[in-house]
C-alpha cells in the first residue's frame, strides 16, 4: 500500500465514542430558580393498599409551579381512628388525627414539574376514609386530577379468532372528578381501529390479520384527561381453529390438573375435539374431556381437559386437541415432583411471556424490549430490544429445559439470537482488512455533546490487538462473534438494517440495526440522534450521520457495531447452567453445540478486556504520552462498558477497526461467566490464550468488587484507563487499581452510572452464583457485608408490599488497591436517596439472597428472597405478568433539544428533520400515533407527571428465573 493512501484511509476509521446498555433508569428534571420567587403550586396523589385493620398509604408530591420547592413539609388529617405505624421517604409524625410529614435529607427539593414519594403504615379499625385536603408548607394542594379509569373488557386475554370473524371489542370507561367520558378509541398497538362516543362502548373490528394482536382501548374524559387499558392479545388464525385457555400447565406428582378448550368460531354442525399426548412424559394422560363436542350454541363455552399424573415422574409432555377441519392447539404440561410451588409459579410466568398473544415478541421470535411502545429509557423505543433482552430469553430458556427436561427452546433461542443480533459476514463484509498492529485511530471523547464532533487524530499513537491472529487460527474466521447491542425489531425508523442488507429502507421487513448513544458522557437518551448501524448516506445528511460524531476531511460509507459485553456474559452465563442442568438429566449432548457456540462467544468478549486504543493500563495520562499496549500490558482484564468495529461497506476500500473500551463499571463484572470459561471444561475457548485470560480476569473482578465495596457494603462505580475518555490528567489524589483511575459515575452522568440499584442486585447476583457453585471464600467475604446493607435497607410490609433501594448516593473514594493489604475503605460511602417498589430489580435481589443463603445458610436471606418473590405474586400480578405503576417525571424530557451543529442539514428516514431545532420528540415523530402519546401532551403542557404500567422482558424473565432459581435451591 502506497503510504499516503494508507495514511489518508486511516483517517476515515469511524471510532466509536460510547456505547450504553439497556437501563430501567429515570430522571427529575433540573430548572432554574428565577430572581422572583412564583407562588408555591402543588398537587397531592393519595393511593392506599388496604389489608382491613392497616393499610399503607402512598403520596405524590408533585411540584406544579415554576420554582423549585426547597425543603417540604407536608400536612393533613385523617376522620376515622388511623394511627400511624412507621414511614418512609420523609419524617412522619402524629398529633390526634393530623398528620406531618417532613422530607428527608435527600428529596427535600422537588424541582419544577417533577414529584416526588413518600408513604407509611397505619392501623385502623372500622371505616378508613381517605383524607380530602393536603397542604404543603401551608400553602393549600389542589387535588391532581385523575385520568379516567379504562378496561377492556372483550375480548378475553388470549382468545383466538378466525380470520373473516368480527372481533368484538369492548370497554368500560369511568372519569374521575365529577369529569364524563366523551369518548373510547380502540387500538391495534398503535393503529386506530376505531371510536364510540357513548356507553356501552363497543366496535366490531373486521379485517384482523393473521397473526398476534396487542388490542387496547383509550378513554377521554371532559376535562381533557385521558388514559389507556392494559393491552390485551389476541391471535387470529387462518381458518377454524381449537382454542385452549393456556400453553403451559404445571401438574404436582399424584395429582392433576385442568384447562379449557373451546372453538374460535361457530361451526356448521357438531364438532368433536379430542386432546391427547402427542409426546413427552409418559406419566401424563388425560383422565377427562379426552373427546369434547361443541355445538352451534355451546362453541364459545369452555369445557374441561383434565391431565393427570403418577407418583414418580418428572418433564414434560404435549397434548394436542384436534379436529376435523380446525386447527389444533397444544398445551406443555410439566410434572413436578413433590410441593414444588415456585417451579409453577415459573411455569405460569413462562406461558405468560411466551403466549404469543401477550405481545412480549415480534412475528420472527425476537423478545421486545417491553410490551409496550411508548416507554424511553436506554431503548428509546418499546419495540427495539437489546442484547440484554436476548440474554435473557437464553436464560429463561435454560430455566424452562432444567424444569421441563425439554432444551429445544434453549437451543432455538441461540439460533434466534445468532441469525438476528450477530452480525453475519455479509454485516460486516470487511474484516479481512483489519490490521491488528494498528487498531483504529484515536478521537477524543468529549464531555458534551454540543463539542462533537470530535477530531480524529492518526499522530497519537495506538497499541496492538494482540488476540485478532489467535481468534482467526481457532475459529477460520475475520469476522468477530458478538452481540450489537441494540436492534429496531419492527424497523420503526425506517433504517432497513436488515441482517445482510444495508439500509434497505423503511418498507424493509424484520429487525434493523441501529445505535444511539455518541456523544460523551452527558448525552442522555433524550440528547441521542439514532443512527443506523451501516451508513450508506443514504438517510441523515451528506455524508449520512458519521459528521455528527466525528470530523474529518473525508468520509466513507461504513457500518460499525457496538457490543455491551454485559449482555454477551449473560449468554455465557445462561449456557453455563443450560449445560449443568441438561447433564443433570442425562441430556448434556442435546445443548453441547450451542454450548460451544456460547465459549466462542466468550473468547471474542475479551475484547472488552482492553483499553480502548490498545494503550498500556496504569497511570495512563496524556494521548501522546501514554504507552502504547504490546500486547496484554493493554489488558485491565475487567468486563468494560462495551467493545466496537467496523469497516468499510466497499469491499475494495480495503479497511476495518476495532476498539476495546477504557472504562470499566461495577455493575458489568460477571465472575460466573468467567469461572465458566476458565474453569469449566465445556466452555473452554479455542484460542490459545483464551482460558488463561479469564482465569485472570476471575481473580481481577473478585479484586474490583473488594476494592469497590463502600464501608458499609454497597459497591461503587468504577475505574477507568482514559480519565474523561481522552487520557487526560485526574483530579489531584484519585484513587488507583492496578493504576487506573477511580470513577465514582463511568461513561454516562444523566443519570450518574452509579446510581441504580438494579446494578448493585444484578452484579452481586452473579457473585453470588459464582459464590454457589464454588464456596470461593473471597466472594463470601464480598457478599457477606452487601447482603447485610441491602437487608438493612429493605422493608416488607405485613401486606407483602416491599421497598428496595432505588437511587443512591456516593460519597468519597476509595482506598488505592494494594492486593496484599487491602485497604478498608473507610471515606468510601453510600446513602440510599429513595426507594421502590420495581418487580425486576426485586427479583434480581431476590435471585442474590437465594444463591447467596444456599451456600452460607444465612436464614434472613433465605427468608426476605421468600418475602420479595411471594409479595410481588400476592400483589402485582396481572393477565401480562407481574408489574407495578411507574410515574414518568423524566417524560418532561420529550421536548428537550437535541444538539445537532448549525451547518448540518438532514433527514430522518420518515421525513424527520434534523437541524439545529431538533428535539427528542422532533425525531421521533412516530410517537404521536401511539395511543399512549396524549400522556406525554398532557404533561408537556403542564398537567401532572404520566403512570406507566410496564411489562419490560428483562423483569419478567428476571421474576420467572427468581421463581425457578427458589424452588431449585430453597424450596
Amino acid at each position: 500500500m502506497h503510504p499516503q493512501r494508507r495514511r489518508r484511509t486511516a483517517r476515515r476509521l469511524w471510532t466509536a465514542a460510547v456505547a450504553a446498555l439497556a437501563l430501567p433508569l429515570a430522571t427529575l428534571s433540573t430548572l432554574s430558580t428565577p430572581a422572583q420567587a412564583a407562588a408555591l403550586q402543588c398537587s397531592v396523589d393519595y393511593k392506599t393498599n388496604d389489608w382491613g385493620s392497616g393499610f399503607t398509604a402512598d403520596l405524590t408530591l408533585t411540584n406544579r409551579g415554576t420554582d423549585s420547592i426547597n425543603g417540604w413539609t407536608l400536612t393533613y388529617g385523617y376522620t376515622g381512628n388511623q394511627r400511624l405505624s412507621n414511614g418512609w421517604n420523609g419524617t412522619w409524625s402524629q398529633s390526634g388525627s393530623q398528620i406531618t410529614v417532613r422530607n428527608a435529607p435527600y428529596n427535600g427539593t422537588i424541582a419544577a414539574g417533577a414529584a416526588v414519594s413518600t408513604g407509611a403504615q397505619f392501623t385502623y379499625s372500622g371505616t378508613n376514609a381517605a383524607p380530602t385536603s393536603f397542604a404543603i408548607n401551608g400553602t393549600p394542594c389542589v387535588g391532581a386530577h385523575q385520568p379516567p379509569i379504562t378496561v377492556l373488557t372483550s375480548p378475553a386475554p388470549g382468545a383466538v379468532y378466525s380470520q373473516g370473524d368480527a372481533v368484538p371489542l369492548a370497554a368500560t370507561a369511568a372519569a374521575a372528578d365529577d369529569a364524563s367520558i366523551s369518548k373510547v378509541e380502540f387500538y391495534d398497538d398503535t393503529t386506530l381501529l376505531g371510536t364510540d362516543t357513548s356507553a356501552p362502548y363497543t366496535l366490531s373490528a373486521s379485517g384482523l390479520t393473521v397473526g398476534s394482536h396487542s388490542l387496547l382501548a383509550k378513554a377521554y374524559d371532559s376535562l381533557g384527561a385521558s388514559a389507556e387499558s392494559a393491552p390485551v392479545g389476541i391471535q387470529v388464525a387462518s381458518g377454524p381453529a381449537i382454542v385452549v385457555s393456556t400453553n403451559q400447565l404445571a401438574v404436582r406428582q399424584g395429582e392433576s390438573g385442568t384447562y379449557e378448550v373451546k372453538l374460535s368460531t361457530q361451526p356448521s354442525s357438531d364438532v368433536t375435539v379430542t386432546t391427547t399426548r402427542a409426546s413427552g412424559n409418559s406419566g401424563l394422560t388425560v383422565s377427562g374431556g379426552a373427546s369434547l363436542t361443541f355445538t352451534r350454541s355451546n362453541w364459545n363455552t369452555g369445557q374441561t381437559v383434565r391431565i393427570s399424573a403418577d407418583s414418580s415422574g418428572t418433564g414434560s409432555a404435549t397434548f394436542e386437541s384436534s379436529a376435523n377441519g380446525h386447527a389444533k392447539a397444544s398445551v406443555t404440561v410439566t410434572e413436578l415432583a413433590g410441593a414444588k410451588e415456585y417451579d409453577a409459579r415459573f411455569l405460569d410466568l413462562y406461558g405468560k411471556i411466551t403466549n404469543p398473544a401477550n405481545g412480549y415478541f415480534s412475528p420472527e421470535g425476537i423478545p421486545y424490549h417491553s410490551v409496550e411502545t411508548l416507554i424511553v429509557e436506554a431503548p428509546d423505543h418499546g419495540h427495539e430490544t437489546t442484547s440484554e433482552a436476548y440474554s435473557y430469553l437464553l436464560w429463561l430458556q435454560a430455566m424452562y429445559g432444567k424444569v421441563t427436561g425439554d432444551w429445544s427452546k434453549f437451543n432455538g433461542a441461540w439460533d434466534t439470537m445468532e441469525k438476528y443480533m450477530i452480525p453475519t459476514h455479509a454485516d460486516q463484509p470487511t474484516n479481512s482488512f483489519y490490521n491488528a498492529s494498528k487498531p483504529a485511530t484515536y478521537a477524543p471523547e468529549l464531555d458534551t455533546p454540543n463539542e462533537y464532533p470530535a477530531q480524529l487524530d492518526s499522530g497519537v499513537s495506538v497499541g496492538s490487538d494482540p488476540i485478532a491472529g489467535e481468534l482467526k487460527t481457532a475459529y477460520g474466521t475475520d469476522d468477530v462473534y458478538g452481540m450489537h447491542w441494540l436492534q429496531d425489531v419492527d424497523n420503526v425508523y425506517g433504517y432497513g438494517n436488515e441482517p445482510g442488507k444495508c439500509e434497505a429502507g423503511p418498507t424493509a421487513t424484520g429487525p434493523s440495526y441501529i445505535n444511539t448513544f455518541q456523544r460523551g458522557v452527558q448525552e442522555s437518551v433524550w440528547e441521542t440522534v439514532p443512527q443506523p448501524t451501516c451508513d450508506q448516506f443514504r438517510y441523515g445528511g451528506p455524508n449520512g450521520y458519521l459528521d455528527l460524531f466525528t470530523g474529518d476531511a473525508s468520509y466513507a460509507k461504513q457500518w460499525k457495531f457496538t457490543n455491551a459485553p454485559d449482555a454477551d456474559a449473560r449468554a455465557v452465563q445462561a449456557a453455563y447452567w443450560a449445560d449443568k442442568w441438561a447433564g443433570e438429566q442425562g441430556k448434556k449432548s442435546q445443548v453441547s453445540a450451542t454450548v460451544a457456540k456460547a465459549a466462542k462467544m466468550g473468547d471474542y468478549l475479551r475484547y472488552s478486556m482492553y483499553d480502548k486504543y490498545f494503550k498500556k493500563i496504569g497511570n495512563c495520562v496524556g494521548p501522546s504520552s501514554c504507552a502504547a499496549g504490546t500486547g496484554k500490558d493493554a489488558s485491565h482484564y475487567l468486563m468494560s462498558w462495551y467493545y466496537a468495529w467496523g469497516g468499510a461497506t466497499d469491499t475494495s476500500a480495503g479497511w476495518a477497526w476495532r476498539i476495546g473500551s477504557s472504562h470499566v463499571h461495577g455493575g458489568y463484572q460477571n465472575p460466573l461467566a468467567a469461572y465458566a470459561l476458565s474453569s469449566y471444561a465445556d466452555l473452554k475457548p479455542k484460542s490459545a490464550t483464551g482460558q488463561a485470560d479469564w482465569s485472570k480476569s476471575l481473580q481481577r473482578q473478585i479484586e474490583f468488587y473488594r476494592w469497590l465495596q463502600s464501608s458499609e457494603g454497597a459497591i461503587a462505580g468504577g475505574a477507568t484507563n482514559s480519565w474523561a475518555g481522552r487520557y487526560a490528567p485526574p483530579p489531584a489524589g484519585r484513587s488507583t487499581f492496578y493504576g487506573m483511575y477511580y470513577d465514582e459515575a463511568p461513561v454516562y452522568h444523566d443519570p450518574p452510572s452509579n446510581q441504580w440499584f438494579g446494578f448493585q442486585a444484578w452484579s452481586m447476583e452473579r457473585v453470588a452464583e459464582y459464590y454457589q457453585q464454588t464456596g470461593d471464600a473471597a466472594a463470601k467475604a464480598v457478599l457477606d457485608k452487601w447482603v447485610d446493607w441491602a437487608l438493612s435497607e429493605t422493608t416488607v410490609n405485613p401486606d407483602g408490599t416491599f421497598r428496595i433501594p432505588s437511587t443512591l448516593q456516593w460519597s468519597g473514594q476509595p482506598d488505592t488497591w494494594n492486593a496484599s493489604s487491602p485497604g478498608a475503605n473507610n471515606g468510601l460511602h453510600v446513602t440510599v436517596a429513595d426507594y421502590t417498589n420495581d418487580v425486576g430489580v426485586a427479583a434480581a435481589y431476590a435471585k442474590t439472597l437465594t444463591y447467596y443463603a444456599d451456600r452460607s445458610g444465612d436464614t434472613e436471606a433465605a427468608t426476605t428472597a421468600k418475602a420479595l418473590l411471594d409479595g410481588m405474586w400476592d400483589n402485582y400480578q396481572d393477565s401480562l405478568g407481574i408489574a407495578v405503576p411507574e410515574t414518568r417525571a423524566d417524560y418532561n424530557r420529550f421536548d428537550d433539544p437535541v444538539y445537532v451543529p448549525s451547518g448540518f442539514s438532514g433527514a430522518m428516514p420518515n421525513g424527520d428533520a434534523i437541524n439545529s431545532s431538533s428535539t427528542f420528540a422532533s425525531l421521533r415523530s412516530f410517537y404521536q400515533d401511539d395511543p399512549a402519546w396524549s400522556k406525554i401532551e398532557s404533561y408537556l403542557a403542564g398537567g401532572a407527571a404520566p403512570v406507566f404500567t410496564y411489562h419490560r422482558f428483562w423483569a419478567q424473565a428476571d421474576i420467572a428465573l427468581a421463581m425457578g432459581s427458589y424452588a431449585e435451591l430453597l424450596e
